[in-house]
């Protein structure tokens, strides 16, 4: 890359006068600068320091228990400042498969995996604790207008640096983060004629993707968005699978319908720039429930299109040593199973001694419309052991092996059908105080959620949970006594 630094200040990016051609040369010498240079030195520089500005360890490092949560961009958000009080040491798997809001537009235009849900955690464990920080994060998290035009004019505000956003971001952070602003938009305009619509657009997802695309990496986009974002060091945010390419996710239903895309599956649009409504009665049921989820061609359009993506080696890695799994409330069958269907991740967590925790949702959506609890444990046995996919690389595992403990919300909607969970070996059923949240109704109330894990962790840590029918638990297990089913 050529090496070409500006003096003074970078070029202007008029959106008022400048023609299409004329931006083009304006980013083209702008991304002509020596981009390598200036980000690497810049993200070693915070590496370097990340141990000086990082969040305050809550207890000692050796003393706190580990956690892998499997989980969407969006319910377990509201638990996570709680759980940072707890411990830092928490490996948070997402899925790349997202392809509705503004998400869809970056993947529609310059493909690759979608960063939404991966950028929303990294924003949610970002350090708080300088104004510096609280800057970083308000830009990062800042949405464009839904209307286009208002969007687009903002939108080249933004990256020529003069707008409010950037004040209280010291010029390191902000030619990093504009460094990689003004490469995600110059891959726009090198594809003026797919025109990218900016409408409701996040700042932090075209900064994620400039450097996925910039690096070629999404590893090290991650790793940049963490340093920039300055979450704790021993915290991490994995995708599920590593990849540069687009990737999209199928259903099958039990009526043999098979749907194409996680947003039309869990939350179908009218196409049209909008934020994403997930209650239930604003969209339509399914046809029939949904038998499996699993990964197609970017063209894919039924069974025959079905791909196989490999899992993130580092998910393997985390699974195999953490002293608590977590599946978290949320879209069931579009945030959690895309996680679980990967071929190793079964066998691993299968062969893992240690809590294995079911958060229910508190209320059913599209994908779960007259689940039971034990409906859910079902759904996540069967994408974890592949129950409906290819026979000869499917697993039968009992559902004990995958879930030992349920949490579940007072007041929630979904019905805890107990001897069910007790035939399923699930016979620790917690319920957990919960509040009433406005349109989304009842969720857990975070602070005795994570309370809840937090006492479970410290527990298991020293005494580790062990697959088998509930009486033999029940008899030989202090434990056990303690959190049998009660409420």
């Amino acid at each position: 890359m050529a090496c070409v630094m500006w003096g003074g200040h970078p070029p202007r990016l008029s959106s008022t006068s400048a023609s299409s051609s004329t931006h083009r040369t304006y980013i083209s010498s702008f991304t002509a600068f020596n981009l390598n240079s200036i980000a690497l030195n810049h993200i070693i520089s915070m590496k370097a320091d990340a141990n000086d500005v990082s969040t305050p360890m809550p207890v000692a490092e050796s003393r706190q228990p580990s956690m892998l949560v499997f989980s969407g961009g969006t319910a377990f958000n509201g638990v996570v400042e709680e759980l940072k009080k707890v411990t830092t040491r928490v490996a948070h798997v997402l899925p790349v498969s997202d392809d509705g809001g503004s998400t869809a537009e970056i993947v529609r235009v310059l493909g690759g995996p979608a960063v939404g849900d991966i950028r929303s955690r990294c924003l949610r464990l970002s350090d708080e604790s300088t104004s510096e920080a609280l800057a970083v994060r308000r830009l990062l998290g800042h949405r464009l207008s839904l209307d286009p035009l208002q969007a687009k004019a903002e939108w080249y505000e933004i990256v020529e640096g003069e707008h409010v956003l950037w004040n209280g971001v010291s010029r390191p952070y902000r030619e990093t983060i504009r460094a990689f602003l003004v490469y995600f938009q110059n891959q726009i305009l090198r594809r003026a004629s797919e025109n990218f619509c900016f409408g409701n657009g996040s700042i932090g997802n075209f900064f994620f993707a400039g450097a996925r695309i910039f690096f070629q990496s999404l590893d090290a986009a991650v790793f940049l968005f963490s340093r920039v974002s300055h979450i704790p060091t021993d915290s991490l945010v994995l995708p599920v699978i590593c990849t540069n390419d687009r990737l999209t996710l199928g259903c099958e239903l039990w009526n043999g319908t098979v749907i194409r895309g996680q947003n039309e599956i869990s939350h179908p649009t009218s196409g049209a720039v909008e934020p994403i409504n997930k209650v239930v009665s604003s969209v339509p049921a399914l046809p029939a429930r949904i038998k499996r989820i699993f990964y197609m061609s970017s063209e894919g359009t039924n069974l025959l299109h079905e791909v196989f993506p490999a899992v993130n080696d580092s998910v393997l890695e985390q699974l195999k040593q953490v002293d608590c799994i977590v599946y978290a409330m949320g879209s069931l069958y579009t945030s959690i199973c895309p996680s679980l269907v990967l071929h190793g991740v079964g066998e691993t967590i299968s062969m893992t001694p240690c809590l294995k925790v079911l958060l229910l949702n508190c209320s059913h959506d599209r994908e779960t419309t007259n689940m039971t609890a034990s409906d859910f444990v079902t759904a996540i046995c069967d994408a974890l052991n592949r129950k409906h996919g290819d026979p000869l690389k499917c697993l039968n595992n009992p559902p004990n092996t995958y879930v030992n403990v349920m949490l579940v919300p007072k007041g929630g909607q979904v019905p805890v059908d107990r001897q069910q969970l007790a035939a399923q070996g699930i016979c620790h059923v917690i319920f957990v105080d919960s509040i009433s949240e406005g349109k989304i109704g009842t969720i857990f109330e975070p602070k005795s959620l994570i309370q809840v894990l937090a006492d479970l962790m410290y527990s298991s840590t020293a005494q580790p949970h062990r697959a088998g029918n509930c009486s033999n638990q029940m008899s030989t297990s202090a434990l056990s006594e303690d959190l049998t089913t009660k409420e």
